[in-house]
């Protein structure tokens, strides 16, 4: 009973973000971000709310957060409620919606592009080389200590597996793993 009364009024001192979100272009990816792990839920006064208690709970949704509503108010928020300092997103990087954040701790996204509905682990680096930087796909999944570097391509519905080195192209409906990474077919 005590927590949840500290958690409403944790996100209290959120409203101005939901106030963001409200008027944000990026309301719908946001609210495929919010989502990403769960059920979609209906109406605006639920998205608010789980928008409210996510930012209020998750850094590093906070940080997805201010990616997505850049800008002056959220430059000015971001001074009172910090986004997470060990997960980067590159300014230039064109993210779809559906964004699954799991404890992205020391993570880097520096990409030209990422696709909808991908999953990203901790220790996940996609890196630019020699100007140039990966294209990820959509429904990929990038899990632990993951490193993508270059122009490379990973396509739709690839898995790059734990600790692997990609700097050659993955096909989609793939599995790279190793250092260098090797590419493994994958049953669906």
């Amino acid at each position: 009973m005590i927590r949840s009364f500290f958690y409403f009024f944790w996100q209290l001192l959120f409203l101005p973000h939901v106030l963001l979100f409200l008027l944000s272009k990026e309301r719908s990816t946001l609210v495929l971000d919010l989502y990403a792990r769960k059920t979609i839920k209906t109406g605006v006064l639920a998205h608010c709310y789980d928008l409210s208690y996510l930012l209020a709970t998750n850094r590093y949704f906070r940080t997805l957060f201010y990616f997505r509503t850049r800008g002056l108010f959220s430059n000015i928020l971001r001074v009172f409620y910090p986004k997470h300092s060990l997960f980067t997103i590159d300014v230039h990087t064109a993210i779809g919606g559906g964004l699954q954040l799991a404890h992205p701790y020391a993570t880097i996204l520096n990409a030209k592009k990422i696709g909808s509905n991908v999953y990203v682990n901790h220790l996940v680096t996609l890196g630019e080389k020699n100007g140039e930087k990966p294209t990820i796909g959509n429904n990929v999944a990038l899990h632990a200590g993951a490193i993508v570097v270059g122009g490379v391509t990973v396509g739709d519905n690839a898995v790059v597996g734990a600790g692997a080195v990609v700097v050659k192209d993955v096909p989609e409906n793939t599995i790279a793993v190793g250092n260098p990474a090797r590419i493994l077919e994958r049953k669906l």
